[in-house]
């Protein structure tokens, strides 16, 4: 470790924000954020600027790749923020791995230069948003918050390029799809051609990928993600 502190507390006291976005409610806070990176700078300036966004706390910062679990099993976030090597490699194993051990918690990656196929596999080990180094903190701040939340966030250049990187098959998504038309098991039985058996069958399927509560829940968490 190279020194950097495990908590925010510990951090320089930074100034108020100028950014000024929809503002959440008086005095509340909607992400808790550990923040990754390989590069000392990189890390001290991510982490001092997110900790001016009134409704952001930083509970953690980690250099290196082997003090990121570590610092999400102690800080309890519900977003992590990684800096991924240009290879992306290594950061894909590392966000599954974040993954694994809190699936809870949402998962944004800063990448140099995305590709599709980085946005494909890095949906498939459950990050929610690939964002670009060239991105605006705009759009990083809006991400995180919805990240927070459960919600994806994709630039419209790097869309995955199938369903098949979210983890949903296509009869799923178009069970899912229906579904949050307010179509019944019967009405997408009929539309899919499908027994209504097979259709509750699909369903649970992506209810438990999902971890939705209900068949409705999945369907919005698929819209959300845009998925469906």
């Amino acid at each position: 470790m190279s020194g950097y502190p495990a908590t925010a507390e510990a951090l320089t006291p930074a100034p108020r924000s100028p950014y000024r976005l929809p503002e959440p409610r008086r005095g509340e806070v909607t992400a808790r954020i550990v923040v990754g990176n390989d590069h000392h700078l990189l890390l001290d300036a991510l982490a001092q600027t997110l900790r001016m966004v009134d409704d952001f706390e930083v509970v953690g910062v980690a250099c290196g790749g082997a003090e990121v679990v570590p610092a999400v099993l102690r800080s309890n976030p519900t977003v992590v923020v990684l800096g991924a090597p240009g290879s992306g490699s290594s950061g894909l194993s590392l966000a599954a791995e974040v993954h694994g051990r809190r699936p809870s918690v949402g998962i944004v990656m800063v990448a140099p230069t995305p590709t599709r196929a980085l946005v494909d596999d890095a949906f498939r080990t459950g990050v929610l948003s690939v964002v670009p180094m060239d991105a605006t903190l705009h759009h990083l701040i809006r991400t995180i918050r919805g990240v927070s939340g459960g919600c994806m966030t994709v630039y419209p250049d790097l869309q995955p390029t199938s369903g098949e990187a979210c983890g949903l098959s296509d009869r799923e998504r178009d069970v899912l799809r229906l579904t949050w038309t307010g179509a019944s098991v019967r009405e997408i039985a009929d539309e899919l051609y499908l027994a209504p058996g097979s259709v509750r069958n699909v369903t649970s399927a992506a209810i438990r990928k999902l971890g939705g509560r209900n068949r409705y829940d999945a369907a919005r968490i698929a819209r959300e993600r845009g998925w469906v």
